[in-house]
């Protein structure tokens, strides 16, 4: 069979600029990226409270999936990434991210409540909900299969020769690691060293399986080696932590660096999904280190760095509740999609999809 393409090899892979250390401004994690990443932190925390409130309300059809406890690593992924130029894949819990990364309020309760003015036109699943032309492919699943499509794209603008220096960021979860999906996309990615940033949220528990179920490995980062890829191992819960670790991360994918995985330590501080009432995590956990709220943590921070004063945060959650409540009313008045009037065809098909 005669080949599409030139083989891959014939395709140069890119040198490392890693030799130079990166400058002080560019590994210190300033006051504006905090600020901005704790403020995404805030306003999921916020939306996502009002989305349990309306799916417990039996507004919400379809399951409601919390990032609460792992928003401090997704708000920083987010925040350290650059919309228009680089590829972002969130995943269930991400909803920190999706704000960082510059998703809408309205994006995220049109799709919840069905709106047919969402970007999924009201016709999928909450979680899938995404804008690939903006950079923000709609998630498949979140058992590791997002990790095959960011390197697609990334390896599809290289082919095209528009790669330049963007990154390609998804997330997963502890249990995803275990699938052949995961295998896969990351052993092509680090083959072909594509700028790629995988963070690994390690919340202990694949549903009600515990790690010690899942892996024999100390670590869930020593898997990065066996694939020739960075592995950083972080506290999920220290905002500072992951800010700078993120941002190093990023930095290093985008100069050529190769991938990048992050694995996040952290709690699910919540079921694993708004239908569980996750019995089967055990006191010891949720009292251990782990068991703290980022949120909390990342307040505490910002105050004793003086970044941010307690007034100043009481008025964000203020305006971030405001803001729900107004973006959940409007989603509320929007029509759902007309069964005799909707075409069917898929979503993709409305708009030219540029990778």
């Amino acid at each position: 069979m005669r080949l599409q393409f030139p083989a891959a090899w014939f395709y140069p892979l890119p040198v490392p600029n890693l030799d130079q250390p990166p400058a002080a401004a560019e590994l210190a994690v300033d006051r504006d990226f905090l600020r901005s990443a704790f403020r995404s932190m805030l306003v999921a925390r916020v939306l996502e409270s009002k989305l349990a409130s309306l799916y417990k309300a039996g507004k919400i059809v379809g399951g409601v999936y919390l990032g609460k406890g792992q928003e401090a690593v997704s708000a920083a992924l987010g925040t350290a990434l650059i919309r228009g130029k680089d590829v972002f894949c969130p995943l269930i819990r991400d909803q920190a991210g999706r704000t960082a990364f510059g998703e809408t309020m309205l994006d995220c309760t049109r799709t919840y409540l069905g709106s047919v003015e969402g970007p999924m036109g009201g016709r999928d699943g909450n979680v899938h909900r995404g804008r690939p032309q903006e950079g923000v492919p709609a998630m498949i699943s979140h058992l590791g299969a997002q990790i095959s499509v960011v390197a697609g794209i990334l390896f599809a603008r290289r082919m095209k020769g528009c790669l330049q220096d963007a990154v390609g960021a998804t997330c997963i979860g502890d249990g995803a690691t275990s699938t052949g999906a995961f295998h896969e996309a990351l052993n092509l990615a680090a083959v072909e060293k594509l700028p790629l940033v995988l963070v690994v949220a390690n919340n202990q528990f694949a549903y009600s399986t515990p790690n010690s179920r899942q892996f024999a490995a100390g670590d869930l980062v020593e898997r990065a080696s066996g694939y020739g890829v960075r592995g950083w191992s972080v506290d999920g819960t220290d905002l500072l932590a992951c800010a700078s670790v993120v941002r190093e991360a990023v930095r290093r994918a985008r100069v050529g660096g190769g991938p990048q995985m992050i694995v996040a330590h952290l709690l699910r501080l919540s079921g694993h999904g708004e239908h569980d009432d996750a019995f089967y995590v055990p006191q010891t956990a949720r009292q251990s280190h782990y068991g703290r709220d980022c949120l909390e943590i990342g307040i505490r921070q910002l105050v004793e760095k003086g970044v941010a004063t307690v007034d100043e945060i009481a008025v964000w959650r203020d305006q971030a509740a405001e803001d729900v409540q107004r973006a959940v009313a409007q989603a509320q008045q929007e029509s759902a999609p007309d069964p005799y009037r909707e075409d069917w065809s898929a979503i993709a098909t409305r708009f030219p999809l540029s990778l």
